[in-house]
This record gives structure tokens, C-alpha cells and sequence, in this order.
């Protein structure tokens, strides 16, 4: 900006000089080398991955400036004015430098044929209204002579040239940086100057010294444009971008189209037979240009469209086909009367993929999965990615029988682990069948994936759909619906059961369960509710009620009661709740707004909520560093019970009831009683024993060691547990006389 400044200035200077004088001629002789040294000093300063370029246009300036340097010396100290003169050798070599630079800038630019033809009207259109207004006129005075005619002919048909380089540059798709866009400017401030040069003694008496300003500020905004930063990103090669019909290309192609035509109306063209046999011409090449452009344009959109196909039909990242590609294969199948099949197959533990090893990673397993697709599904299947971890197998002339089969043969190959980027991982897969006829495509993609659903909750590998899936599914929407009434009309109860202390039969602790107490269905077990509400994330509310109301609970019963209340309150957490970033936040503000120290609540996990760690296994330390003891619920049925106990911090060891069942009897469930009370007693862990129904169990699991004991046999969760008839009866009393 500043050379810019500096540029104009000088040019003002200059024009205010007396014409011809000394004074004046050096002024511009040092603008015209101010700018080559500017071009020079950009390539130091910049360093451009390909000076070529610039080279040239620094090799040209200082070409000009010499012609300058000779006109001066002509003007000034031999007081002469020839035209044409040696100075005009210099003037007009410089022009093959200039475009040997513009020739170097378009062909590091990648653009197609139709750049080339963009370039082509622009070029037409000007080169016609300059033979009708300066060339023809030129070459037709006869007052001067040819050599004159020539050279006055050659500049402005160098400067044409110009521009249809440039032209090329800016047709095409690429970006157009500052710095190309000072070339042009400098190249057309050129061409006007070379025309008033031209046209100024044709069609008037001023003088040619308005033509000088116009010169000198071409000079500048070539040197300008080298000084620009965006010069050194002039490198070309890159991908250029698609031209598209925007209205700035309609305005031009419209321009070009109708100037031919509308230069008949000027006078002296209409009327002259070479006016209209070259506006004839000129026009006839302008259609043929025009009709060519817009044939690339058709073209270029089917292209286009062809691709966007393409991508609607396949997948991107695997290759396979696209959901709408199913959908419309799915449609016509049906249309034909036919009975296709179709396998929708979950991947299961996916997520966990993405999560903790990254997207690279997961795509990959993806595209490995995809490939064994291919290798097993048959001939005739269409397979397509419908979803992120989801894939379709669509069969459409195959019996329900033999879609079952293919489910099968699919669900064993993608059980095996897949080795991608050192890790060998697994992933389960569930499958879910549906076909027939008389449905929409998206009716049996529907139940495909309602049957892929309760595959996945029953862990079977293949599922066929069949309406009782439907009723479920209505059945579990209704009920979700009813569990928002119910949180918000306070329909849900919290009930405790005792765990005592052995031999005391003291109430050491009591669990806090929830009861639904229906209007119209009466009291709704937890079995058919908390798993829905652990689907529609409803679990996470009804969870912190629970919490809260537990938590104020056992802080009531320590005032009233003191040493006869009990030591802690159990409270079952889901894995959605430990899933929650701030879940020990919750926790403390609830122990905070009831007033319970955090050692008198203890949170109830189950193996399977923090089987696969991340945040569930952070919160539990969080809850941890709080004062909040850890229980291990139904321990021992979980996946890896023992390994649990090195990442997971626990405190206590809730055995589960399948092994309390047959205790009384010798045999392999007694031996695993012992052995976990003996894993909880060497870890420094409370053992708490679930599920004890009778008084042969508590002596049985008493004789093992087990101090805390939970079941029926000590009572059952009520809303107001009565602890000291808890007490009398916690003795090993026989069951007929407490009966």
C-alpha cells in the first residue's frame, strides 16, 4: 500500500512538470526504474518457490525503462522526437518478456479446455473492438509511413495478447491472490496507454502526454504486485477449482455475444463493407466460442451429476452400497412382486472402538469388516453401510430359511478379531431377519432393525422379526412415557432392606430399592421398568431422587434414632448415571443438602456397569475421594470378576445370590462361597452375602465367615423397617417356630 502511495504521487509529480522538460524526464525515467528495482527486491524479499516468473517481468521493465532512458536521451539532449525510434526496439522486446511471465503463471495454474475458450472471448471480444477502433484505422492512414503503421499496430496488439493471458488466469477455478489481480490491473492500465498512444493522434489534437501517467501507473502496479506477500503463493499446480454458470459468466458470455452485433450501430462501422465483413466474422467466431463454452458447461454438470450419484449410491468409506442405493434396490424388488430378505447386522462394542482408540482407527475396523462381508456374502447379495456401525445384507430372491442361513454364516465370520494398527480387537455383531411382501422398503428396513434390537438385548446373534417384537416395543414406549408421569406426579416409593451384623442381629446397613406404585397397573416390579428406563436415559433422574430421598432418610433415622439407626444406606447407581462427567458433583451436593456424612453412603455398582472402564471407573474414584464407600454388586457373575478388583476401587463385596442358593449343601457352590469370602477377607474387604432366605443359610454362611448378611430371612424391603424386631428375629431361630 504504501509503494502504491508512493507510486501515484510520483505519477502526480510527473504529470505536473512541464511537458518535455528535463525535469519531467527524469522523474519518469526514475519511476520506471524504482519499479524494476521493486520486482528485483521482491523476489529477495519473498522468495517465491518459482522466481522464473518474476524474472521475466523484471527483465522486461528494465527493457522498458532502457526504451524510456533512450527516448529521453533523444528528447533532451539531441531535441528530437522520432517515431518510431531505436527506443521502440526496447519497448516492444519487452513485451515477449512479459508474456513469457504470464505464460509461465497460466501453465503452473492446471485449467481445462474450457478456460482455454473462457480466454478465447475474451480475447475475440476485445481483439474485434480494437481492429475496428485503432488497428484497421492505423493500418489504414496513409499519412504515415509503414514502418510507423506497424509499429503504432504492434503495441496495442502486444497489450491484446496481454490480456488474453490474463484473461485465462481468471476464467479459470483458481483463487485469484492480490497479486494476480495487480497483473491484470497493470496489464490493462498498459493496453489503455498503448491505445491513447494510438488513438489520441487519430481522433484528436491532444497531446500524447496523457498517455505518460497511465504508463507510469502500469509500472507501479507491476512492481506492486511482485511486493505483494501473495506473490510467493503464485506457484501454481494446484488443484484448480470447478468453474461453474454463475452470473458473472452469463454477463460476460452475454457481453461478448451481442457486442459484435451492437458495433454495427456505431457510425462508421455499419457503413464501411471491412467494418461489417469484420464484425461478420468476429461475431460468427464469437457464437462458435460461446456454443462451445456452454457444450463444456452441459457437460461438466452431467459429469457432476453422474458423481453425486455415484456418492449417494456407495459408500464412501467402504465401498459398499449406500443406504438410499438399498432402499431403491429394496423398492424395486418389492414392485416386482418379489420377496426379498434382508439381514441388518449391529456391531456390538463399536463405540468403545472410537472412543479409546480414535476414528482412524475405527474406520479401519470398519472397511476390514466390509471386506469380509464381501468374501461370504453370496453372488447376488447387495451390501450396503446403512449407518455407522450398522451394514445390510439384502437378498432378493432367497427364502426365509436360507436368509437365515447367510445370518448365520455372516454372524461367525465377523466374530472374529480383526487385527488393525497392532491391536487385535473384537466386536459382536447381532442380526436381525425380516422379509416378505406387501411392506415399503422402509416398513422391512424397520423391522429388520427392531428384530437387530432384540437380538442384542437377548445376546443371540440372529433375530427374526414377528409382531410380538412390535407389541414389546409399543408396550416399552408406553411405559416410558408413564415413568416421566410418574417422576412428575411422585408415584415412585423407596423402600430398605436390612443387612445385619452377625451374631448381634443388629442392623448394620439397609439398601435403598425403588417401587412404583401405578394407579391403574398397581405396584410395577423394577424388572419391567428400570430397563426401560435405563433406555431412554430416564434412569438418570429417577436415580438422583432415589439418592436424594435415601440419603435425607438415613440422616432422619441418626436423629431420632442415634446408635439405633443404621451405620450406612446402599444405593444402587446405573452405568448412565457413572457415565455422567459430573456424577460425584451430584452425589456431594446430595449428601451436602441432607446433611449425612459421606461415610454413612455407600454406591452399589454391578461388574458390567464398569466392565469396560472409562469415566464409570473415574467417577467411582471421584466418588471415592469423597468418603463414599464402593460395593460390588452380584459379584461373581460378572466378566472378569477378580480383574475388576485391580482398576476398580471397591470396599465391599456383595456375593451374589446363585451362590448362597445351595450353601447348606457340600458341594461346588459352598466351595465358592468360601473362596470369595476368603478373595473379600485378604483384600481388607466388607463380604456382605445376598439373597439368604433361610436360617440354615445365615448358620451355614455364618460358619464360613460371612459377618453381613442380606435376604427375606432378615426381612423384606419395606418403606418404615422396624429395627428392632428386626433384631429379634435376625437369631438362628428355627423357621417353623418364626412362622
Amino acid at each position: 500500500m504504501w509503494w502504491l502511495a508512493a507510486g501515484v504521487v510520483a505519477t502526480a509529480v510527473h504529470f505536473v512538470l512541464p511537458e518535455g522538460g528535463l525535469a519531467g524526464s527524469v522523474v519518469y525515467d526514475l519511476i520506471g526504474l524504482a519499479t524494476a528495482v521493486g520486482i528485483l527486491l521482491a523476489l529477495r524479499l519473498h522468495r517465491p518457490e518459482r522466481p522464473a516468473m518474476w524474472r521475466w517481468f523484471a527483465a522486461g521493465q528494465i527493457t522498458f525503462v532502457i526504451g524510456d532512458v533512450i527516448y529521453g536521451y533523444y528528447e533532451q539532449v539531441l531535441d528530437k522526437s522520432p517515431y518510431p525510434s531505436p527506443a521502440d526496439v526496447f519497448y516492444l522486446a519487452s513485451y515477449p518478456m512479459l508474456v513469457m511471465g504470464l505464460l509461465l503463471l497460466v501453465r503452473r495454474r492446471r485449467s481445462g479446455s474450457g478456460d482455454l475458450i473462457d480466454a478465447a472471448i475474451v480475447a475475440t471480444g476485445i481483439g474485434l473492438v480494437f481492429w475496428l477502433f485503432v488497428l484497421q484505422p492505423v493500418a489504414a492512414d496513409a499519412g504515415v509511413s509503414a514502418l510507423e503503421r506497424v509499429t503504432t499496430v504492434a503495441y496495442p496488439a502486444a497489450d491484446t495478447l496481454l490480456i488474453a493471458l490474463l484473461a485465462r488466469l481468471f476464467t479459470s477455478g483458481g483463487a485469484r491472490s492480490p497479486s494476480a489481480r495487480l497483473l491484470v490491473a497493470g496489464a490493462v492500465l498498459m493496453l489503455a496507454a498503448d491505445t491513447a498512444f494510438a488513438v489520441l493522434p487519430l481522433y484528436t489534437s491532444a497531446s500524447l502526454h496523457l498517455a505518460d501517467p497511465i504508463f507510469l501507473l502500469s509500472y507501479v502496479l507491476w512492481s506492486a504486485a511482485a511486493l505483494h506477500p501473495s506473490m510467493a503463493g503464485e506457484r501454481g499446480g494446484g488443484a484448480r477449482g470447478a468453474a461453474t454458470v454463475g452470473p458473472s459468466r452469463l454477463l460476460l458470455f452475454g457481453a461478448c455475444s451481442l457486442l459484435a452485433p451492437a458495433l454495427l450501430f456505431v457510425p462508421g462501422i455499419g457503413g464501411s463493407p471491412i467494418g461489417r465483413f469484420s464484425v461478420a466474422v468476429g461475431a460468427g467466431a464469437l457464437i462458435l466460442l460461446v456454443i462451445a463454452r456452454m457444450s463444456g458447461f452441459v457437460f461438466e454438470v452431467r459429469r457432476q451429476s453422474a458423481e453425486l450419484t455415484r456418492a449417494a449410491m456407495q459408500d464412501e468409506l467402504t465401498g459398499l452400497a449406500s443406504r438410499r442405493c438399498l432402499e431403491d434396490t429394496l423398492r424395486d424388488a418389492l414392485a416386482g412382486g418379489g420377496r426379498p430378505q434382508i439381514a441388518l447386522l449391529g456391531l456390538n462394542g463399536f463405540k468403545n472402538v472410537n472412543d479409546e482408540l480414535g476414528r482412524p482407527v475405527g474406520d479401519r475396523l470398519l472397511t476390514s469388516l466390509a471386506t469380509r462381508l464381501r468374501a461370504v456374502a453370496p453372488d447376488d447379495a447387495l451390501i450396503a453401510r446403512i449407518g455407522g456401525d450398522e451394514f445390510a445384507v439384502l437378498l432378493v430372491s432367497s427364502s426365509a430359511e436360507e436368509a437365515r442361513t447367510v445370518a448365520s454364516t455372516l454372524a461367525h465370520t465377523l466374530s472374529a478379531p480383526v487385527a488393525v494398527g497392532g491391536h487385535e480387537l473384537y466386536v459382536g455383531v447381532a442380526i436381525g431377519l425380516a422379509g416378505g411382501a406387501g411392506v415399503t422398503p422402509v416398513e422391512l428396513l424397520r423391522q429388520a432393525e427392531s428384530a437387530m434390537y432384540a437380538a442384542k438385548q437377548t445376546g443371540e446373534p440372529v433375530r427374526r422379526w414377528s409382531p410380538t417384537l412390535d407389541e414389546r416395543a409399543g408396550e416399552f414406549v408406553r411405559l416410558g412415557a408413564e415413568i416421566r408421569a410418574a417422576l412428575d406426579s411422585g408415584q415412585f416409593r423407596v423402600v430398605y432392606q436390612p443387612i445385619v451384623d452377625l451374631p448381634s442381629g443388629r442392623v448394620a446397613a439397609v439398601e435403598a430399592l425403588v417401587r412404583w406404585e401405578h394407579p391403574t397397573r398397581g405396584l410395577v416390579s423394577p424388572a419391567a421398568f428400570i430397563p426401560v428406563a435405563e433406555r431412554n436415559g430416564l434412569i438418570v433422574e429417577l436415580g438422583e431422587w432415589i439418592l436424594r430421598t435415601a440419603c435425607h432418610r438415613l440422616a432422619a433415622w441418626r436423629a431420632s434414632l442415634g446408635a439405633g439407626a443404621p451405620d450406612r444406606v446402599s444405593v444402587n447407581v446405573s452405568a448412565r448415571q457413572l457415565a455422567r462427567p459430573h456424577f460425584a458433583a451430584t452425589v456431594a451436593a446430595a449428601l451436602a443438602d441432607s446433611g449425612l456424612p459421606a461415610s454413612c453412603l455407600a454406591v452399589e455398582v454391578t461388574e458390567t456397569a464398569v466392565f469396560e472402564g472409562g469415566q464409570a471407573v473415574v467417577a467411582l474414584h471421584e466418588l471415592r475421594a469423597l468418603g463414599v464407600r464402593i460395593a460390588l454388586d452380584d459379584f461373581g457373575t460378572g466378566h472378569s470378576s477378580l480383574g475388576l478388583l485391580q482398576t476398580v476401587p471397591v470396599d465391599i463385596l456383595k456375593v451374589d445370590k446363585s451362590f448362597v442358593d445351595d450353601v447348606t449343601e457340600a458341594g461346588r457352590h459352598t466351595v465358592i462361597a468360601e473362596a470369595l469370602y476368603q478373595v473379600s477377607s485378604g483384600l481388607g474387604l466388607v463380604a456382605v452375602a445376598e439373597g439368604v432366605e433361610t436360617a440354615a443359610q445365615a448358620e451355614a454362611l455364618h460358619r464360613i465367615g460371612y459377618r453381613y448378611l442380606q435376604g427375606f430371612h432378615f426381612g423384606r424391603p419395606v418403606a418404615d423397617p422396624d429395627f428392632a424386631l428386626t433384631t429379634v428375629i435376625a437369631t438362628a431361630e428355627p423357621q417353623e417356630a418364626r412362622a
